[in-house]
């Protein structure tokens, strides 16, 4: 240990700096561009009612809007993804601080429907940047309280969710919808100002070789901090652990930078994707792809079935029930309830994260979500249906909110934006998916089978996070992928 002790990896180096002032102004930015995707997100739950009553579209033709923007997420979640893993992480910004905020302002002047689903699946391209910011922040983050930090980063997405419903009460039923989709993008504008600011990720800077960046920048953040780095010289990764023993077997694949063939900078697009499916990677890329499709189909599912269930008619139910038009009041207020149980999801996310762990916590929060969900399958009051929705998707934005976390730690720092943009790109199929088949059978009056395919795709993500063989909990970031031991 003496030895090495005049070495230090940027995961020692971000341990003795602590988290400071500095990973806040990072935790600021980033937080930023997950609350311009969530209000960007959100507000498909109220222009879609509204578009189809004013340009008389089908159901089919409303749920387009949404499929759109899930459509260039896909694209752009697995485009940005390459984009951060061989440019840097900051250039990976440029989706929601450019096309994001560009589409999304040309969207509210949409003279017809076929602009409308133009432009908004550009916004959905430009949002599938934000899994980077996920990624970029957890770089920056010491390992022993990583799942606490970024539970708290991804309080941002429920700021833009709530603060998008309150927009949409206060805006709708003054203005119009255009009026919301252009305030919408002002987050991204913010973005676009400040991203000359921020710094680069002293770990993929390491990562490229470039150390002495690397250096620099983790003394920008002792100096910011107001600590020291460790005494020594910054070194990728050690050959050894510190003991001098290699890592456990069922840690090596994946959770270990240890020695070995490493994977090599400046890879293309599509090597980078093919070692997701190289012998190490692929049983835990198609799990995390299973994961993730019924993450995202769940969450988007029981936001969506607010408004769907509060706008149906009386062919479906009696007229005491859902009574209301989808441009009153009460859809707002819906929305905005079931919005803030993000806060007690998040909540009970950080108290799971760091004690049961990501495996087991995910499939906590699910089980529960499936619990809240089952009295769903026969019709039930307005205030009974709020409830049981505002404790689904607290619990479902709890298991969305550990599950990216999970995804994001589990690759190594060489394909750590390109993993997990693909898995968010898998995800982002899910929430293309959810309105032209979850929803679509709650408009056309067929409750009972949407929510029996909704605790069916919850079932499966849970069978998927309990086979995938490796907990990050209290580990150290991976850089590399070690393949010796094939």
């Amino acid at each position: 240990m003496a030895e090495q002790g005049h070495v230090y990896t940027v995961d020692e180096a971000l341990t003795h700096v602590g988290f400071g002032k500095y990973q806040c102004f990072v935790l600021a930015y980033a937080g930023l561009g997950w609350v311009a995707e969530a209000m960007e997100i959100m507000i498909l739950s109220f222009v879609g009612p509204t578009v189809k009553s004013e340009w008389n579209l089908s159901s089919t033709e409303e749920s387009l809007i949404t499929t759109a923007v899930f459509a260039g997420l896909v694209v752009g979640a697995y485009a940005w993804g390459l984009v951060a893993d061989n440019y840097g992480r900051r250039m990976g910004f440029l989706g929601e601080a450019l096309v994001t905020a560009g589409a999304g302002l040309l969207s509210s002047f949409s003279p017809n429907y076929i602009t409308l689903i133009t432009l908004r699946c550009l916004v959905g391209v430009g949002l599938g940047s934000g899994h980077v910011f996920l990624s970029w922040f957890l770089e920056f983050v010491p390992p022993s309280n990583r799942g606490m930090w970024m539970v708290i980063f991804s309080s941002f997405w429920t700021i833009g969710s709530v603060s998008e419903a309150i927009g949409a009460w206060i805006i709708m039923p003054r203005l119009d919808w255009r009026w919301l989709l252009g305030l919408s993008s002002i987050p991204s504008f913010i973005l676009l100002a400040f991203l000359g600011f921020q710094p680069e990720s002293p770990r993929y800077l390491c990562l490229k070789g470039r150390t002495a960046e690397a250096h620099r920048a983790l003394e920008k953040i002792a100096q910011v901090n107001k600590t020291k780095l460790p005494n020594g010289k910054l070194v990728a990764h050690r050959s050894t652990l510190p003991t001098g023993e290699r890592a456990p077997p069922e840690l090596v694949h994946l959770l270990s930078s240890n020695g070995g063939n490493k994977t090599t900078e400046g890879k293309s697009g599509l090597s980078l994707f093919l070692m997701l499916f190289s012998s190490k990677l692929a049983r835990t890329t198609i799990l995390l792809w299973l994961l993730l499709f019924g993450n995202s189909f769940a969450y988007y599912a029981v936001v969506l079935l607010i408004s769907e269930l509060s706008s149906l008619d009386t062919r479906c139910h009696s007229p005491s029930m859902f009574s209301h038009h989808p441009q009153d009041a009460n859809l707002y207020i819906d929305e905005f309830i079931t919005s803030l149980a993000e806060i007690p999801g998040l909540l009970l996310a950080a108290i799971l994260v760091d004690t049961a762990g990501r495996k087991l916590s995910i499939t906590i929060m699910f089980t529960l979500s499936c619990l809240f969900l089952l009295p769903l399958v026969t019709y039930q009051s307005n205030i009974l249906t709020t409830g049981l929705l505002f404790g689904a998707r607290m619990c479902v934005m709890g298991a969305f909110t550990v599950s990216l976390i999970y995804a994001a730690e589990i690759y190594p720092t060489s394909v750590r934006s390109t993993g997990a943009g693909a898995a968010n790109a898998m995800g982002r199929i899910g929430g293309m998916v959810c309105p032209l088949v979850a929803v679509a059978l709650v408009a056309n009056c067929h409750q009972m089978t949407a929510v029996v395919l909704l605790v069916v795709v919850i079932v499966t993500s849970i069978l998927s996070v309990m086979l995938i063989p490796f907990e990050t909990k209290g580990q150290e970031l991976s850089d590399t992928v070690d393949f010796t031991s094939d």
